[in-house]
């Protein structure tokens, strides 16, 4: 695929979608090419009072208000949104002096960061389910003497001490070197009444970029008929699944824990990403699983295995767990 050096800053008013006039993106006019159906970028903008700009012809585009940024790339499936990297479904499109973007990605991708969706009344984030990736007979990645089941567990427990101290519930999908079946871990968080389900692991690069490739990353189920960022390790086909019914809330607590894992960690920022693992797919509360770091990389391995490092990782969730929680949950009145 080409990549191309198309960006879009998009710099919203941070008014509610309701009153922000004109079009939504289901009433946008829809193209169809390159086998995909797409809309324009500035007509989306304009429907939401948005200034356009180019900043070069075929290469930067700009939508601006004075709060918030969102970049694309033309070509490419990777866009920012206030800096941090969020990967499309389809790439971004240029076609008669216009941008053209996938209304399924405004509406999965975009929209539900840039317009969080509030819960009924009275409905509040509470209890967090943590899943320690692995376990048991299932070791993860082996680095040496290092295994990933070891370190998820340890970073689950520093997890769980943080949002306890924040006032959250907080279950575990295990405690010891155990290995729950992948869908019974969704299974054990519904039993709990759970609010959210977060899976915690630690990444692997092959050998060409076990000493380059770094960086977090977190990744929500792919929506419906989409194309995921990762294939590896899903299960059933590309149509609806259980966690498709919260495809916008997965999308909004997947990109405020990559924010604040990028933020506060300086962590390289891989992207939020979407994949059809299986614990995504059976959750029914909104869920996601993390990639905390690359135990493949000479630095950032050393990181995952200091004791310290994983109290600021999980300083990090946390941190990312209440921002969902607070863009979620109904203002009192």
């Amino acid at each position: 695929m080409k990549i191309g050096v198309f960006a879009v800053l998009l710099l919203l008013g941070g008014l509610p979608l309701t009153t922000l006039g004109g079009h939504s993106p289901g009433r946008l006019p829809r193209t169809y090419f390159y086998g995909s159906e797409y809309v324009r970028i500035d007509e989306w903008a304009r429907s939401h009072g948005f200034q356009t700009s180019w900043r070069t012809p075929k290469d930067e585009l700009r939508v601006t208000s004075p709060y918030t940024s969102l970049t694309f790339n033309v070509d490419s499936r990777r866009a920012t949104i206030n800096g941090v990297a969020v990967w499309l479904s389809t790439p971004v499109a240029y076609r008669n002096g216009a941008a053209y973007i996938a209304p399924t990605d405004l509406a999965t991708a975009i929209n539900p960061v840039l317009f969080p969706q509030k819960n009924p009344p009275r409905e509040r984030v509470v209890t967090i389910c943590l899943d320690p990736g692995h376990g048991g007979r299932d070791p993860g990645n082996r680095e040496g003497k290092f295994q990933e089941k070891r370190y998820t567990l340890l970073l689950a427990q520093e997890v769980k001490s943080a949002l306890s101290k924040a006032g959250f519930k907080v279950v575990l999908t295990r405690t010891g070197d155990s290995y729950p079946e992948l869908s019974a871990r969704p299974d054990f968080a519904r039993r709990h009444k759970a609010d959210l389900f977060v899976s915690l692991h630690f990444n692997s690069a092959d050998s060409a970029g076990a000493r380059t490739v770094q960086g977090v990353e977190v990744y929500c189920l792919t929506p419906a008929r989409a194309r995921s960022t990762n294939a590896r390790g899903h299960s059933g086909g590309a149509g609806s699944a259980v966690g498709n019914r919260n495809d916008s809330q997965n999308m909004l607590l997947a990109y405020q824990l990559q924010r604040a894992l990028v933020q506060r960690l300086g962590a390289e920022d891989r992207g939020v990403r979407r994949a059809r693992f299986e614990v995504l797919r059976v959750a029914e509360m909104p869920a996601v699983l993390i990639e905390a770091g690359f135990m493949t990389h000479p630095v950032e391995s050393k990181k995952i295995y200091n004791a310290s490092h994983r109290q600021q990782m999980a300083q990090a969730i946390a941190a990312g767990i209440l921002a969902y929680k607070r863009a979620v949950e109904p203002t009192a009145k």
